[in-house]
């Protein structure tokens, strides 16, 4: 059998089968605890972008200087928080490829164009932490 599988260890692959071992796992045929997984890690993912969002365009800019707290540290709490949320949906799409997922191509393009944002987010908050 010539099929082609990725095989990654997150998802139980074994780098060491043979060309004739390899199998393709579709989340049909996945474990329960494996699709599970993969759809726990893209919600982890899309809350983590929308807590960073709601951090930046809410709370720095209008709550925080509302309770009299400087709003000095939003910059470098959403770099953090940001580089945090693109991890997350990267993985996300790489599991949800793994497991060839049936929505992978929602998922792909969902989170490729949050990364795309959470990247201008970073370029802004590098920004303001160099003074530019």
């Amino acid at each position: 059998m010539w099929s082609v599988a990725y095989l990654d260890p997150l998802c139980g692959g074994d780098r060491r089968l043979a060309w004739h071992d390899v199998r393709v796992v579709t989340t049909d045929q996945a474990p329960p605890a494996e699709a599970r997984q993969a759809e726990r890690t893209f919600s982890a993912s899309i809350v983590i972008s929308g807590v960073r969002c709601a951090l930046t365009y809410v709370v720095f800019p209008w709550l925080l200087p509302a309770a009299g707290w400087a709003g000095g540290a939003g910059p470098g709490l959403g770099l953090v928080i940001g580089l945090v949320a693109i991890g997350f949906n990267l993985v996300s799409i790489r599991r949800a490829w793994a497991l060839r997922h049936r929505y992978r191509w929602p998922i792909t393009v969902l989170n490729s164009g949050v990364v795309v944002l959470l990247v201008i987010l970073a370029a802004i908050d590098i920004g303001d932490l160099a003074g530019w």
